[in-house]
């Protein structure tokens, strides 16, 4: 299939049906612990509509009606979750990206499973000012969905260093109003260390803080996701990631709670 793949995910806590709206692994961003092969920056490709649906039509019915959780698996994660707009890019560069997700709506209410199959949208956030971007959004808000917001970091100097990126965090804040205004939203941040040194104090307590003043200024974060990186880097910086201990992913955690924000640690 080229558009749509099934994985037990970590994140969702079963099986995830993942929508990949750039199989040609492109990306404005070049996080540095991304396990895109062959990463490179530019345009998400056309879309053709209508094998994405037929592919998800078919995923669905071997995972609902066929042998597809016995045969690959295992017991304790039979259970599917999430269908994911994720894959190798960033989702909402497609400019097709709100009928893609028109077409997912479409599937998902004749099998009558809007509300018991969330949908979420895993995203850097930075085209949230297109209008069509936008659209999408309040499909997904229709079909009881959620997005995942990236921010790795709260400042531009830590935005470039982790995430190659010039949009600077002042222009992700923006961002992240525009898409809480139109579907529940959460927070996805990644930690690791760097050259064995995980965040400092200062940038976790910075980190709170931003969350903290958003949330004040009205902007509905409903939590905030903690996770590491699963699998090795494919980015040249490699070498030099490695896993946060859960002890201070944990405190992380904590730091976030103390200050009334929900954090999950996965």
């Amino acid at each position: 299939m080229t558009y749509v793949y099934p994985v037990v995910s970590r994140r969702a806590g079963g099986v995830s049906i993942g929508i990949n709206l750039n199989p040609n692994n492109a990306c404005n961003f070049r996080c540095i612990y991304c396990q895109v092969p062959q990463l490179w920056r530019g345009p998400a490709p056309p879309l053709d509509l209508d094998q994405l649906e037929a592919e998800l039509r078919r995923m669905l019915a071997d995972i609902l009606d066929g042998d597809f959780m016995r045969r690959r698996v295992p017991e304790p994660s039979r259970q599917l979750k999430d269908i994911a707009f994720s894959g190798n890019g960033e989702p909402t560069a497609s400019r097709q990206f709100a009928l893609a997700v028109n077409r997912v709506g479409s599937v998902l209410r004749e099998r009558d499973l809007v509300g018991s199959l969330d949908v979420v949208l895993i995203t850097n956030g930075s085209f949230m000012h297109r209008a069509e971007v936008q659209a999408g959004l309040e499909e997904l808000s229709r079909l009881e969905g959620q997005i995942w917001f990236k921010i790795d970091a709260v400042t531009d100097e830590g935005r470039r260093r982790i995430n190659d990126t010039t949009v600077t965090i002042a222009r992700a804040r923006q961002h992240l109003a525009e898409a809480s205004r139109r579907c529940r939203t959460r927070l996805q941040t990644c930690l690791f260390t760097l050259d064995g040194v995980g965040p400092s104090d200062a940038e976790r307590a910075a980190f709170v803080q931003f969350v903290v003043e958003a949330r004040r200024d009205g902007i509905a974060i409903e939590s905030v996701l903690l996770y590491g990186p699963e699998r090795p880097s494919l980015q040249p910086e490699a070498p030099r990631i490695g896993k946060l201990s859960p002890d201070a992913m944990q405190a992380f955690a904590a730091a976030l709670g103390r200050a009334g924000v929900a954090a999950t640690v996965h």
